[in-house]
Parts: structure tokens; C-alpha cells; sequence
């Protein structure tokens, strides 16, 4: 069997938007591969769902990969019962109904403090000044580091992402990566050698009280800071985007028709704001005619298998009225997501409706860049509003 086709990217113009590529690597091959990020990139939506189940050839445990390196053997570099059983330490925290009873009011709560300073300057960053906010809120008291900041989080969150985006070797990216890193631990630290709360809900706390060793429970922290921040601040800023840019579809959400689970759920399908997951090849593999070989780095990439002409109808279009069943914004197999439900009910119970609820006349009030593939989400977006009368 042949090696994969090869393509080669502009890594600059990838960052800044790599859809034009993707649709080019899915219409050219199940699989290519792509010197540039010395990886094989399976871009399809069907074999992304079906491969990342075979966890006996794409692995998840990546002893040399950057993740695994710069923040520890978190349970998603782990397969079979190793992940399983940490995955299950730390449902307590993750649950649907602890989502429901426990964290949904302390959510609508800190966005309400988030709103009511907010609201009379008219006007902010949406990005920065209240899904990166909400996001790092919520965050804090999902891990239990209450002694981390919002920007804080959002801090080392965004360097610990970039550390593990760090293929091309940047000195200055993984140097900012080990001290966000050092800091983690060192609030963790700090909080271990506080008794903690017998009702404590947090990853800490429920992670401690399952006896997980101290070097699984700083990793799997690290993971969730990765993607626990990122991915709300992004989808909710960017949902709040789409939404001002379609106004017949907000519409459609605000009299009720529409539901603003359906709006977050389309925006994750649209631009991903998870859009890779790696995986290191653990025995020789043929896929639809690629020959992979042991110890090969391969990328599952969502973001371009929620834009799969074969799956979804005009995917490159934002469109409320989609079935987005198939999607697969928060993966798919044993590596599903375990923060799913916390991520839905922050964006579309709480973050997004909170916003609407609180001014009138929101509006965009400047451009919008967007920037990932690995995480993709807005930078900056310029919103206004008028304050709904007393």
C-alpha cells in the first residue's frame, strides 16, 4: 500500500483561516499528509467517527507528544481502563445532573455579576471583557483554583494551548508554556494544603477524595484549564457573533422559535472552536488506500469534518435550521468530551440569553478577526448596546 498523498500548507494563512485547505484535503483524500505540521490529517466526518474508536490503532497515549511534555499524562493521553477509570474519578464534577443542581445557579450567578458591570459602559470587547470572563469564572470554581484570576486563567489556558500547538518548535511559545504551567501547580499547591470542603464539587476536590495520585490530578486539572477555557469564551463570543451577523436568525431565537441550545450547537458545527484532536499511530494501518506505520502522528480534525460536503448541505454556511446530529464539535468515541454539559449550560442557559436579556440594541461596532485550526475561535469583537430602560 502507498503512503499518503502529500499536501502542504502556508502556516500563516492556515492560522488565520484554514477552511479553503481543508475542503481541498477532503476532496483529495480520506487521508494526507502534511509536512508542514509533520502529521497525517483524516478530515472526513465518517472516518474521523469511526477511527477515533479504534483506539488499538490511533492511540491516545503520546509518551513524546507536546501535550504529554509540557502538562503532564492527563486521562485524555490515556486509553481502555487507565482513562476509564479517571474519567470516572472525576464525574462527580461533570455530571449532567451536578450540572443541573450545582453548577447552573453559581453560572447564571457570576454572570450576573459579570453583566451588572458591564452593562452601563454601552459598549466592549465581546471577547475580552465577558466570554473570556464568564469562561474564566466558571472555570475557577469547576477546577477549584478560586485563587487564579479570570484573566488569569484565561492566561495560562491560552499558553498551554499554544505550547501544545507548538509544532513548529517555537522557543518563546514553550517557554510561556512552562511558566503558565508552574503557575497551575503552584495554586494547586497552595489549595491542596487547605482542607477542603466535604461538598466540594470541583475537579480538586472530587479528584482527591477518588484517590487519584498528585501527578494525575495536576495533569488532568491542566487538560481541563486547556480546553475548559477556550472553548466557552470562543463559542460564546463567536455564537453572539454569527448571530449579529444573521439577524433574521437571531430573530428567530429571541421570540423563542429557535432554541439557543440549537444557535451554540450550529456555531460549534460552523467554526469549531475544538478543531483537532491528536493521536499517535500504535500498528500498521491502511485507511482507503494510506498506509500508516507505527508511531505515525495523525490529527482527527473536527473543524474540518463539521464542514463535510457529504454530511451537511452548504457547510460552509450558518444556517439555525440545520440538523447538527452529526456533528462532531466535542469529538466522538471513549474520548468524548467529559465536560460537554458543563459547556452547554454555561454557553446557551446562561452566557448567551443572560446578554440579550441584559441590553437592547446589541450590536456589532467594529471587524472581527478570527485566528486557530487547532482552537479556532474570534479575537476581537467590537459590540454596543443601549441600556433597557429603568
Amino acid at each position: 500500500m502507498a503512503r499518503a498523498e502529500q499536501y502542504d500548507i502556508d502556516l500563516k494563512r492556515f492560522w488565520q483561516d484554514p477552511y479553503p485547505d481543508l475542503a481541498k484535503m477532503r476532496e483529495r483524500a480520506a487521508v494526507v499528509y502534511v509536512p508542514q505540521l509533520q502529521a497525517y490529517l483524516i478530515t472526513r466526518r465518517d472516518d474521523i467517527f469511526c477511527e477515533e474508536k479504534r483506539v488499538e490503532v490511533f492511540s491516545s497515549e503520546q509518551p513524546d507528544g507536546l501535550m504529554v511534555q509540557l502538562m503532564g499524562e492527563n486521562m485524555m493521553r490515556k486509553d481502555g481502563d487507565a482513562h476509564m477509570q479517571e474519567r470516572r474519578a472525576i464525574f462527580p464534577t461533570v455530571s449532567p445532573k451536578t450540572v443541573r443542581d450545582h453548577w447552573l445557579a453559581q453560572f447564571q450567578a457570576l454572570t450576573q455579576d459579570v453583566l451588572e458591570q458591564l452593562v452601563p459602559k454601552g459598549g466592549c470587547d465581546l471577547v475580552r471583557d465577558y466570554a473570556m470572563v464568564v469562561s474564566g469564572e466558571a472555570l475557577k470554581r469547576i477546577t477549584g483554583l478560586t485563587n487564579l484570576t479570570a484573566y488569569e486563567m484565561d492566561q495560562v489556558s491560552q499558553h498551554m494551548i499554544d505550547g501544545c500547538a507548538n509544532y513548529a518548535g517555537d522557543g518563546e511559545v514553550e517557554r510561556r508554556c512552562q511558566v503558565a504551567t508552574d503557575r497551575i501547580d503552584a495554586c494547586i499547591s497552595d489549595r491542596l494544603a487547605q482542607p477542603l470542603d466535604p461538598d466540594d464539587r470541583s475537579l480538586l476536590a472530587v479528584q482527591q477524595r477518588a484517590g487519584l495520585r498528585d501527578a494525575a490530578i495536576r495533569a488532568n486539572i491542566k487538560l481541563a484549564i486547556s480546553g475548559g477555557q477556550n472553548e466557552p469564551r470562543d463559542a460564546i463570543a463567536g455564537t453572539i457573533w454569527a448571530l449579529l451577523r444573521h439577524r433574521d436568525q437571531l430573530a428567530e431565537v429571541l421570540s423563542g422559535r429557535v432554541p439557543w441550545m440549537q444557535a451554540f450547537e450550529e456555531y460549534a458545527r460552523w467554526i469549531s472552536p475544538i478543531g483537532m484532536s491528536p493521536r499517535r499511530v500504535a500498528k500498521p494501518y491502511t485507511l482507503q488506500g494510506a498506509s500508516l506505520q507505527p508511531e505515525d502522528r495523525v490529527f482527527l480534525m473536527y473543524g474540518s469534518g463539521n464542514r463535510d460536503e457529504r454530511i451537511f448541505a452548504r457547510p460552509d454556511v450558518f444556517d439555525l435550521h440545520r440538523d447538527c446530529s452529526a456533528a462532531i464539535s466535542f469529538g466522538a468515541g471513549p474520548h468524548f468530551c467529559a465536560g460537554a454539559w458543563l459547556s452547554k449550560a454555561l454557553i446557551s442557559q446562561v452566557a448567551l440569553p443572560m446578554l440579550f436579556e441584559a441590553v437592547e440594541d446589541l450590536r456589532l461596532a467594529g471587524d472581527t478577526q478570527f485566528g486557530g485550526w487547532a482552537f479556532r475561535g474570534p479575537i476581537t469583537v467590537p459590540i454596543a448596546w443601549s441600556p433597557k430602560p429603568d
